[in-house]
């Protein structure tokens, strides 16, 4: 393939799609002289499966979906790699009314975890009627955040609740519909389902662990191998694009809803950049940081210790029968491409990996040039997660 070749690049319609659709109409990937077609998909397990058997090149996947392909988890073993994050944050924990004003009745605050308390109390009282819950993919960071909240008040996600995969977009549908009780799910889903009237938003992911990676471009390492100059410029085309969109958001919101990518009404999309999304029991609205982080800072770096926080909780989700070895994340998450890739255009921090948890706020680190901040990595349990490979 020579450099003048189409990348052919898969995406699911979700409002962080739009750093990739950014960087298609605002001319960046034309700039890296890497024409692009990009292809809307309607599962994440089509569009695994399209980039594992070479139909497409490189898709934005969920993070954990590199590792799991990779491993060949539910799907064909093709090994999997990211260099780029395309940006953090963006998922939220949404119920229905009626489960909404049961763990208002119950709950003894309105924070996080007095809400997991609250649902332990109701699960308790169902007995053998579990509540049903929709997650967008098994392997995924809302499932892995969902289980990390529920879990900290002491819910067994595997016996306690009854979890379901549903395609991101009929997550307010069936909430409405009574078929599940509650969802973690990207944007805009959350707020459609409360301006439709199906549920309420109850907390943010970032409530969770604060700035968790969420999707990343994916590529097989066979395709990364072998054309490594289209692979550094989409990174470079997405990278701008992320930069820009996070100065300026709602400018950009039009590519989502100019081409029917997204079947919701244009307020939708906007709650979260407005900070306009109520959350908790109390329905306060909360600053735009909960929503989506393109670009800024390390946004967009590919931390092992993240990946490996997100192997620890496949294993504690029973998907993986052994702890694997270090140098699997190693080989999936390439920070070395980052530094690479973006070395004319931005910082990075000389570390491959950081403790989890440690930051409650924004802090310096080592870096290419000197110092630079890194977000807050908080989790809602206040633990954290010491990385083995840059002890």
């Amino acid at each position: 393939m020579t450099k003048s070749a189409v990348v052919r690049i898969g995406y699911m319609p979700l409002t962080d799609s739009l750093p990739l659709l950014a960087a298609e109409a605002w001319g960046f990937f034309a700039d890296e002289r890497v024409p692009v077609a990009l292809q809307c998909e309607s599962s994440w397990a089509t569009l695994r499966d399209r980039l594992t058997v070479g139909q497409i090149d490189a898709a934005p996947l969920l993070a954990p979906m590199v590792l799991s392909t990779t491993l060949g988890l539910a799907g064909l073993q093709v090994p999997l790699m990211t260099a780029y994050g395309l940006g953090r944050n963006g998922n939220a924990i949404t119920v229905s009314t009626a489960l909404f004003s049961e763990l208002r009745d119950n709950a003894i605050n309105d924070r996080p975890l007095a809400c997991a308390y609250a649902l332990a109390d109701c699960v308790q009282r169902r007995g053998s009627k579990r509540l049903v819950f929709g997650v967008v993919f098994p392997f995924s960071s809302h499932a892995y955040l969902l289980r990390y909240w529920l879990a900290a008040a002491g819910i067994d996600i595997d016996h306690d609740i009854k979890l379901v995969v549903l395609p991101p977009a009929q997550m307010a549908e069936h909430l409405r519909l009574g078929h599940i009780d509650g969802f973690c799910s990207g944007e805009p889903w959350n707020s459609w389902a409360l301006m439709s009237g199906a549920g309420k938003v109850l907390l943010s992911g970032h409530q969770v662990w604060q700035n968790a990676p969420e999707k990343v471009l994916g590529v097989s390492v066979r395709w990364a191998e072998q054309h490594p100059e289209q692979h550094a410029g989409l990174v470079r085309a997405l990278f701008r694009a992320g930069e820009r969109l996070a100065q300026a958001p709602l400018a950009a919101l039009n590519l989502l809803t100019e081409q029917h990518i997204m079947a919701v009404p244009h307020e939708c999309l906007a709650l979260p950049f407005q900070g306009q999304v109520p959350l908790g029991l109390a329905q306060r609205a909360v600053s735009t940081e909960h929503f989506h982080q393109f670009g800024g800072h390390d946004a967009n770096f590919p931390w092992q210790s993240q990946a490996r926080w997100l192997l620890a909780q496949m294993h504690l989700s029973q998907q993986l029968p052994e702890r694997l070895p270090e140098a699997l994340i190693a080989s999936c998450w390439r920070p070395d491409c980052y530094r690479e890739f973006l070395h004319d255009l931005s910082d990075a921090p000389l570390a491959d990996a950081k403790v989890e948890g440690a930051h409650g706020l924004s802090v310096e680190v080592a870096s290419m040039r000197g110092l630079m901040n890194v977000l807050p990595d908080g989790f809602i349990d206040a633990a954290c997660y010491p990385s083995v490979l840059n002890p």
